[in-house]
């Protein structure tokens, strides 16, 4: 790969290296150098450039400075190494949207109709006695009249064109704001880059060769580089290797970092060495044919790299191993828990899907009887009671007719299947994705916007999330003397201040700091671990400075560091004196660090005994009483190491952070923010319960609690501590137990002191647990890296946007923009919205789709034709489908939607009070239609239209039925805006602009149509009395509407309910039946590569592709493995672990390298 330099000239020695812009290294050196590990890669940096400073210089770098951010030097540099930045997938173009859109079935059948109609129309067959043809040639006698026979092929093509340029805009439209989404989810990763001395954060698409860039635990590596200082620096490579173990870093031992690893401990410093499509992650995307797929990088919501890797077989198992290992970036073995559980993820999709399916089938059975019903009835009709033959000349005549029968059938097809749905869906999806940005939720998945309607349960974390996450010291306990407030500096013995000074500016990270505030009067800016900005915080309430001290000791003097971790929960920096001994500052929580304390600071600043029962003494009399206010305490201390006593062992930590001295005990509080208790009496309103999961000791946990309003006194609950609530779901073996689980989490509000172990297990017990009526939906907050696994676990997982960690953004659904707990209600309101806006369209479509049907079967059957011609169906079907969905889906939520339980997943889409209107409407219509069809001559005193011939112009009878069948619908619109029984429909219909703009479009429109749209639409024009009677009888809807909703829904016993959630039995049935069929229907979804959520306005095609797809909770987010049907995903999983197995991580990786 080295010698591969081609397209590159060729390194420049170091010597010439001072010439303007050339390198003394080129992109091929380094992307060849960062194929190495380990052992192999320290020797090659020895052996060509001395050290990792020599790369440095070779690349004109300082690793103090960092780079000069000169824009001129930074093109340089884009130049000779190139963008960080993979160049996303080019999205589809317009045409090629509108040729997917023309795939549809029924489409295609309508348009194959159409042009043989077309055809027919055109020819006049020779000579021959029309006579002999019989009543079939009726209308053809005026001439101007079989010129018209084209009109209505070539409306019916136009209505086609029409309905897939309103597909193909829609997709196109959802692919630009998907876009759009990405690009803000990229704009928002930011990283830490030295420039000019600065530390300052830069888009990680700026990042370039040569930059210095401060890596710290949480961070999601932007590119390739070489480490030149680290502390405890630990990485999980598994997203590039497979190997779960998390690999030690250093600069003797293994300097090399890759892109897309995740740091999980320590900090350090690195210059970055490949950027974009040269670094490791670059180059699989390469090798995966991507050089394209920027979205599969950063937000797993696309076809990921096993869409790709199933069509190129070679790579398959290795590359499908990556990408899911990178999906799960955690042990194998929650993989296969993972397919479990993501298989039932969205519930409305399952019930949606299920119901279209049993209309599409029923609409299916109904138009193949229309066709052969009106077939039958014309040959039984001409050549059985008429005894006339089959001529020759007659032939087109005849086919003309059948093809008029085979359109009707088509067009009852295409008013039937429910189209609509998709599209209604997609559209309040998307509308509902939209707004809740400005509700400071950022989506990733769509499908968990809705799933967030249902959910019962919230683990919520305490800090930073319920709490304002700006912590201050409030109380202190220093030499001998609990102090309520923070004590004056000039009461503290000055030695005792200058080392607790000291230990907190030294033996904290040095990216955190506290900033001037950004408006005059405002609050100063915490900046970093916020933990550590409220102790800088006493520092300067002390009077004191901290940044000198940092200054006179940089981070490259520090001899060893114990980077804070959560099986630690402590943190300790170790300096070398000069006189060769070592002293070592230590923080973390107090019980802990307390236990490892054997002295303490007295009121003289001198250190004196301190025994376990002082400790004991010590925890009652002021850590409890700091807890119980609500504070968290933190114990600073420091230990000294003789320099006669040698060098201790530093890897055998027990002994290292042991035999401390207590310096202070600081209380730190940090408010509850003050709309969250509010926020809290919603979410039990709503009937969601709400847990609170900390790291805090459990004082702390209940002071805080309370006061948000979890725990009510007086009421039955649990608060325990992690080790407790082990104790309690552990059997002897140490294994979760799902019945003991079970008899604690019900009650459990407050889990304090919980590790994020402690945090999956809760929300998995949840998730798994059989006690309730219904499965309980999740929804989880986190920040921190160690939270992944919950909230991957979780049915819906919230990322903090502002102290979330790119681990924790990666495994989420929402991030939260602000980090508030109010924008999780306003979550939970705008998904139970989409619910109910799905509800309403699903309410209003079926009342039009049995009305539809049921008069073109019967009117076929009974007069030979159908009372609705094609054109006028599919116009119904797009102001129906289109323009309703638009309508409908599009309400905003209102408070009132919290008032409610959550609906579970079992609860159908249809309720019985839904099933009432639904039949109630289309009983109203169905009356009306026909009494108009039988005996709208007489009641209007105009001709009939019934068994009019061929080719006869519109009636004035059929054009009134067209048009009093729209009017009834666009009046049910607005009752359908109702689905609880509520009486004013009109309520709030002010708020909703769109649903006014296309009720008032759709009537217009209509209006043009009768008036003007004459033989294509099969219409005449109407007079001014009989547009007010069609009018009235409309508004009848909303009279008859009022009558329905009087009566009482209990007492209708015979109603049934539609479109349940698939229940937990037939699923394993499910599986099992299916496997066979699965398989070929996920390759082509992903062979389609439809990226996005399910397409428009796609018919039956979709109809049935997406029963398959929806029981593997595929289409909605087509993601990694874990996704895909069960039987790929469990192949790939077991060739995936072989592959893996084999090869060592180095082998590994370098054959994905080359």
């Amino acid at each position: 790969m080295a010698n591969n330099t081609a397209d590159h000239p060729p390194g420049n020695s170091v010597a010439e290296g001072n010439h303007d812009g050339d390198f003394g290294v080129t992109m091929m050196e380094l992307r060849s150098l960062m194929e190495l590990r380990s052992g192999e890669a320290v020797n090659k940096i020895r052996d060509t450039y001395g050290d990792v400073q020599g790369i440095c210089r070779r690349l004109k770098t300082s690793s103090i400075e960092g780079l000069s951010g000169n824009p001129n030097d930074l093109e340089k540099r884009h130049t000779a190494f190139g963008k960080n930045f993979i160049p996303p997938k080019k999205p589809k173009t317009f045409l090629q949207l509108v040729w997917e859109a023309l795939q549809d079935v029924t489409l295609i059948i309508l348009e194959i109709a159409a042009i043989i109609s077309l055809g027919l129309s055109f020819y006049h067959p020779p000579g021959g006695d029309s006579e002999a043809c019989g009543q079939v040639a009726g209308g053809v006698e005026d001439e101007g009249e079989a010129q018209a026979g084209w009109i209505e092929g070539a409306a019916i093509l136009f209505s086609v064109i029409i309905v897939v340029l309103v597909t193909a805009f829609n997709d196109w439209s959802k692919e630009k704001q998907f876009r759009g989404l990405q690009s803000r989810i990229e704009q928002e990763q930011k990283f830490t880059v030295i420039r000019k001395g600065q530390v300052i954060q830069i888009s990680v698409a700026e990042i370039v060769v040569g930059d210095i860039a401060q890596i710290k635990y949480g961070d999601l590596l932007p590119a390739d580089g070489i480490l030149i200082q680290g502390n405890d620096l630990k990485i999980d490579e598994s997203s590039l290797t497979g190997e779960s173990d998390q690999v030690r870093k250093s600069a003797e031992k293994d300097p090399m970092l890759l892109s897309g690893t995740h740091v999980m401990e320590g900090s350090g410093k690195m210059v970055v060495s490949a950027v974009g499509l040269n670094s490791q992650t670059g180059i699989i995307f390469t090798l995966l044919g991507a050089g394209e797929n920027d979205e599969e990088k950063k937000v797993k919501k696309t076809k990921t790299q096993d869409g790709i890797a199933l069509e190129i077989q070679p790579l398959k198992s290795e590359e499908a191993a990556e990408s899911e290992e990178k999906e799960e970036a955690k042990p194998k073995a929650k993989v296969n828990q993972a397919l479990v559980t993501k298989k039932e993820k969205s519930v409305l999709q399952g019930k949606l899907t299920r119901l279209a399916v049993q209309i599409g089938k029923a609409g299916l059975i109904m138009s193949a009887l229309t066709v052969i019903i009106l077939i039958l009835y014309f040959v039984i009709d001409t050549f059985g009671i008429q005894g006339r033959t089959w001529l020759a000349e007659c032939t087109p005549i005849y086919i003309q007719y059948f093809v008029k029968f085979l359109i009707i059938g088509v067009t009852v097809l295409v008013v039937a299947v429910p189209e609509g749905l998709p599209l209604a869906v997609t559209i309040s999806l998307a509308y509902s994705v939209k707004k809740m940005m400005k509700d400071n939720n950022l989506v990733r998945h769509l499908d968990a916007c809705e799933t967030m309607g249902n959910a019962t349960a919230i683990c919520s974390d305490k800090t930073g999330t319920l709490t304002m996450n700006r912590m201050t010291v409030v109380q202190a306990y220093v030499g001998d003397t609990h102090y309520k407030t923070v004590p004056e500096p000039d009461i503290i013995k000055p030695e005792t201040l200058e080392t607790l000074v000291n230990s907190i500016s030294i033996n904290s990270a040095y990216t955190t700091k506290i900033l001037p505030p950004e408006k005059e009067g405002g609050l100063p800016r915490h900046v970093g671990n916020k933990t550590e900005c409220a102790l800088l915080g006493l520092v300067l309430d002390m009077k004191r400075d901290y940044q000198p001290i940092r200054d006179e000791i940089p981070e490259e003097k520090f001899y060893k560091v114990y980077t804070f971790n959560s099986s630690r929960k402590s943190m300790s920096t170790v300096l070398k004196n000069a006189d060769g001994g070592f002293r070592m500052y230590s923080k973390g929580a107090s019980e802990i660090v307390l236990r490892k304390c054997s002295r303490i600071l007295d009121a003289q600043g001198q250190p004196r005994v301190f025994k376990p029962k002082d400790r004991d003494e010590m925890v009652r009399k002021v850590i409890e009483p700091m807890a119980c206010d609500g504070l968290r305490t933190i114990c600073v201390a420091y230990r000294d190491f003789p320099a006669e006593g040698g060098e201790p062992e530093w890897d055998s930590e027990n002994d290292i952070l042991n035999d401390l001295t207590c310096i202070a005990v600081v209380g730190i509080e940090d408010p509850v923010r003050p709309e969250v208790p509010e926020a809290i009496s919603k979410c039990q309103r709503a009937g969601i319960t709400v847990r609170m999961v900390t790291g805090d000791n459990i004082n702390t946990a209940r002071a805080i609690a309370t006061k948000c309003g979890i725990l009510i006194p007086g009421e039955d609950f649990l608060c325990l501590e992690g080790k407790e609530f082990n104790q309690q779901i552990r059997n002897d073996r140490g294994e979760v137990e799902q019945e003991r689980l079970d008899k604690v989490w019900p009650k459990l509000r407050v889990l304090a002191r919980s590790s994020p172990t402690d945090k999956h297990t809760l929300v998995k017990g949840i998730i798994d647990s059989t006690v309730g009526e219904t499965r309980q939906v999740v929804a989880v907050t986190g920040d921190g890296t160690n939270d992944g696994p919950a909230l991957k676990k979780a049915d819906v997982g919230f990322a903090m946007g502002i102290a979330g960690t790119d681990v924790a953004k990666e495994a989420s659904d929402i991030i939260l923009t602000d980090d508030n707990f109010t924008s999780i209600v306003k979550a939970v309101m705008w998904g139970r919205n989409v619910y109910d806006s799905i509800s309403k369209f699903l309410q209003f479509q079926l009342t039009v789709n049995v009305v539809a049907v049921i008069v073109a079967f019967t009117g076929a059957c009974i007069t030979q034709d159908s009372p609705l011609k094609a054109v006028q169906m599919l116009w119904v079907n797009l102001i129906m489908d289109t323009l309703a969905s638009l309508a409908l889906a599009t309400e905003p939520p209102t408070e009132s939607l919290l008032l409610r339980k959550p609906y579970g997943r079992d609860k159908p889409l249809i309720s019985r009070t839904m099933m009432k209107n639904i039949l109630g409407h289309a009983v109203f219509q169905l009356v009306v239609i026909f009494t108009l069809l039988f005996a709208g001559e007489k009641l209007f005193d105009i001709d009939s239209g019934r068994n009019a011939p061929l080719h006869s112009p519109p009636s004035e009878h059929y054009t009134i039925v067209f048009n009093v069948f729209v009017m009834m619908q666009l009046f049910n619109e607005i009752n359908a805006r109702k689905i609880h029984g509520e009486r004013n429909v009109f309520e709030g219909i002010y708020r909703n602009p769109i649903f006014c703009s296309v009720v008032l479009g759709t009537f217009i429109l209509q209006i043009i149509i009768v008036q003007f749209g004459g033989k294509p639409f099969s219409c005449t024009p109407l007079n001014i009395e009989q547009w007010l009677w069609c009018v009235f009888i409309g508004v009848g809807e909303l009279l008859w509407g009022q009558l329905i909703s009087a009566i009482p829904t209990h007492r209708l016993k015979f109603l049934k309910e539609a479109g349940h959630g698939i229940r937990k039995e037939e699923i394993h049935e499910e599986e099992l039946t299916e496997g066979a069929d699965e398989i070929d229907h996920a390759e082509m979804e992903l062979r389609r590569g439809q990226i996005l959520w399910f397409r428009g306005l796609n018919r039956i095609q979709t109809q049935m592709d997406v029963v398959y797809t929806f029981q593997t909770g595929q289409a909605a987010v087509p993601g990694a493995l874990r996704r895909q049907p069960s039987v790929v995903s469990q192949h790939n999983d077991t060739t995936a672990a072989k592959t893996l197995s084999s090869p060592t991580p180095a082998a590994s990786s370098s054959t994905a390298g080359n």
